[in-house]
């Protein structure tokens, strides 16, 4: 399985020529070691002390994203923050070094270079073992100029979830038991989940689910659980972290028979512009703090409490005493 950015854990992907196209063109005008202030935040810088981070346009990578600039500006370095919808277009920057770290999902990631590797119908070799998952990764990355640093205990996963009233009426805890239930459902999701095996075709398989389509959506977006609220879809691809799901009325389903796999999160950087151990010491320093929980309350603070990512971030530095500065 591999996790969608959402929160998707995540993004939709947009490979419309025109977006691709606009998207290359503006990277390639930024260059390689200098970025424009972003609308997320971060400082823009020149030279080999200069790093841009990259962000899914998801809350839970902007924040991360914000924390890593956080940690590295404490550091010494000049950072930007470079906001790109889709894995399947910040990947190749952070490969070119028009981006250089990453907040990734390593279960995810995998699969998505496994496929770019070895084609769509390639076995899976990511797995809920997050040792094996990362060790895999890290084969699948490194020929690519790409260095992934160690994963922390933060887990963010992908989970479906249905009103209240839905799981009461047709008695449902599981992901099994709605498959058993045999009611046709509409998932209110991004559009690659059709393709994607932990979205449709793993519901299909694994579950036995009736899915009646996908509404192309925005990941665990407002406009998705509104859908699922209104009785429009029925079921609702978000993640474990998500923090505004009471307000829709809506609860998770159990995943029973672990369709998804263990995406831990964790820095990928260019391994060139960024694969130095003092850049992996400054961000490896999140893992010994950084929880689930945690992630749960930073999406909680920028989406039902509508603070900016970058506010959330600096104070969850402050909290957990990871500057020296």
């Amino acid at each position: 399985m591999t996790r969608t950015p959402r929160r998707a854990r995540t993004t939709r992907a947009l490979l419309a020529v025109a977006g691709v196209a606009a998207l290359t063109a503006g990277l390639a005008a930024c260059g390689g070691d200098s970025l424009e202030k972003s609308k997320e935040g971060g400082s823009s810088g020149s030279g080999k002390d200069s790093l841009v981070v990259g962000s899914a346009s998801f809350t839970e990578s902007k924040v991360l994203a914000e924390i890593y600039a956080g940690l590295l500006k404490d550091a010494g370095y000049s950072t930007s923050i470079q906001t790109v919808d889709a894995r399947e277009l910040y990947e190749p920057a952070l490969e070119k070094g028009q981006i250089d770290v990453v907040p990734e999902y390593a279960a995810t990631l995998t699969e998505f270079l496994n496929k770019k590797q070895n084609g769509k119908d390639a076995p899976q070799v990511a797995s809920g073992d997050s040792e094996a998952t990362v060790k895999a990764l890290r084969k699948l990355a490194e020929p690519r100029g790409l260095k992934v640093l160690d994963a922390g205990s933060a887990v963010d996963q992908n989970a479906f979830a249905v009103t209240g009233e839905f799981a009461k009426k047709h008695q449902l805890k599981t992901l099994s038991d709605l498959g058993k239930s045999k009611e046709k459902v509409r998932i209110a999701a991004g559009d690659e989940c059709s393709q994607r095996p932990f979205c449709r075709p793993g519901l299909e398989k694994t579950y036995g689910m009736d899915v009646a389509g996908i509404d192309p959506l925005e990941v665990g977006s407002t406009q998705a659980k509104q859908a699922v609220k209104d009785g429009k879809d029925q079921l609702l691809l978000t993640t474990t972290t998500d923090a505004t799901l009471a307000q829709f009325g809506l609860v998770l389903l159990e995943d029973d028979k672990k369709l998804q796999n263990a995406d831990n999160v964790l820095p990928v950087v260019n391994a060139k512009k960024a694969g130095s151990q003092k850049i992996a010491d400054v961000l490896g320093k999140l893992n010994k703090v950084l929880t689930t929980a945690d992630l749960t309350e930073l999406n909680k603070k920028v989406d039902a409490e509508r603070l900016k990512p970058a506010d959330v971030a600096a104070q969850y530095l402050k909290e957990k005493k990871l500057l020296t500065k």
